[in-house]
């Protein structure tokens, strides 16, 4: 039996019938399987738990012209045996399409009967690069879109009330690109000049950042395990985080709130940036999410920050004009980061806008009660949605006449973002190198 697939498969499992997140599925059923994985078994692993995930829909058209059984009626077992088998023959050219035929046979023999088996082969066999191209010729531009991206249609539909048809294909093709591998760079402990040297030293593919504190790495696997990673040296963090980052411009010796911190990347940045010196409250809804805040903090030597479980919906008359800066990078859709979190796709629904928006206008209205006067509140979120975005703070600012835009300094990330300090918001939709994200920065009059 091939072990690697039936890992593969056992992941997939979790993540369709026990709606476990793809990274943390991933995750736990390599660890369950360890003694029997080597590093390129998890690679491989990994390609497909990603691959299945993100392109499910466009494979399980694939599955309906060949299955005279409907999707639902068919095993989950049988049905991710065969998502795995597509995958790869139909995007994977380094695996011959009888080796994926002959495993998936061999795996659904073990997970099904053995008519599940005739059935498995009886549909790859018959499986072609062909189909996948044939859903280029659609004539309907979302159907076209949907099948040849796999986005579901109502994302679809809630990008085009702002983009045209172009951008969208744009954004939903760029949402599968296989994101890269960003790290920033731990000023309390090292600097960057230090760290490129050791990472030379130890033959460590990278370039640098957009940003000055980043350095992108390449064809590395577990980076967790390195030690650099486990003293502190660095952390890992996408560059569209560490920007909003910058927006933020925290200053030694400033009072700040995180108040939506976990898993504390933005918030250690912040302390970095403030060469550990002043204070940061850090929040987050859930003590298991505090504490990922707390372990981060101390791996990266930073003591400045104090993590509470609190609930930012809920007013606290303790912090009223306590802060001289706010970050709310708030609960969102997500849809900014499909690339690395692309079971995101299947879990959210189009009704998931209105209760999503109600929490975050709730967060900024609460929050907003927290800032000095003269203070700034960085409003964030990973989305790509305007009612997420640019309405939110639309309709807080028509209700509170004390804030306005702030001017968003831009020269520490003017290659990233171009022409924009005559605004107080930036919107930027992924492409091939970063995610998409909405960023907003307002003041206290």
């Amino acid at each position: 039996m091939d072990k690697v697939r039936e890992t593969a498969l056992k992941a997939l499992y979790k993540i369709d019938e026990k709606e476990a997140y793809s990274n943390i599925a991933l995750d736990e059923t390599i660890k369950e399987n360890r003694n029997k994985l080597d590093e390129r078994d998890v690679g491989f692993i990994s390609e497909i738990v990603y691959g299945v995930t993100t392109w499910k829909l466009t494979i399980d058209e694939i599955i309906k012209k060949y299955s005279k059984i409907r999707l639902k009626k068919i095993s989950p077992w049988i049905l991710n045996i065969l998502r795995m088998g597509i995958y790869q023959i139909v995007f994977l050219d380094k695996v011959p399409k009888s080796a994926s035929v002959n495993e998936s046979v061999n795996l659904a023999k073990r997970y099904g009967h053995k008519s599940s088996s005739n059935f498995v082969n009886a549909i790859l066999r018959k499986v072609d690069k062909k189909d996948y191209e044939e859903f280029f010729e659609i004539k309907d531009d979302i159907e076209r879109i949907s099948k040849t991206t796999s986005m579901p249609t109502w994302i679809i539909e809630e990008l085009l009330k702002d983009n045209d048809i172009k951008k969208v294909e744009e954004i939903c093709r760029c949402s599968n690109v296989r994101p890269k591998v960003t790290i920033r760079v731990n000023n309390l402990k090292t600097n960057k000049d230090e760290l490129a040297k050791i990472l030379k030293e130890r033959k460590i593919e990278f370039k640098e950042g957009v940003l000055d504190d980043f350095f992108v790495l390449k064809n590395i696997k577990n980076i967790e395990n390195l030690d650099l990673f486990k003293e502190g040296f660095f952390t890992i963090q996408d560059e569209g985080a560490g920007l909003i980052t910058l927006i933020v411009e925290p200053k030694a010796n400033e009072i700040i709130l995180d108040a939506c911190s976990s898993p504390g990347g933005k918030t250690t940045y912040m302390a970095e940036l403030m060469e550990n010196r002043g204070k940061i409250l850090a929040w987050d809804l859930h003590e298991h999410r505090v504490k990922l805040v707390e372990e981060n903090a101390k791996r990266l030597g930073v003591d400045i920050i104090e993590a509470k479980c609190e609930d930012a919906t809920v007013f606290k008359q303790e912090y009223t004009e306590k802060f001289d800066k706010i970050l709310l990078d708030v609960p969102c859709l997500g849809l900014g980061v499909l690339k690395r979190k692309p079971d995101i796709k299947w879990k959210r629904k189009r009704e998931d806008v209105v209760e999503i928006t109600k929490i975050q206008e709730k967060i900024l209205e609460t929050c907003s009660k927290y800032i000095k006067p003269n203070g700034q509140i960085i409003y964030s979120t990973c989305s790509i949605i305007k009612d997420e975005n640019e309405k939110i703070i639309e309709k807080f600012l028509e209700k509170n006449k004390n804030f306005d835009y702030a001017k968003i300094e831009t020269s520490k990330c003017k290659k990233y973002i171009k022409n924009i300090e005559k605004t107080g918001k930036v919107q930027l939709y992924q492409n091939e190198e970063n995610d998409g994200f909405f960023m907003c920065k307002l003041q206290k009059k």
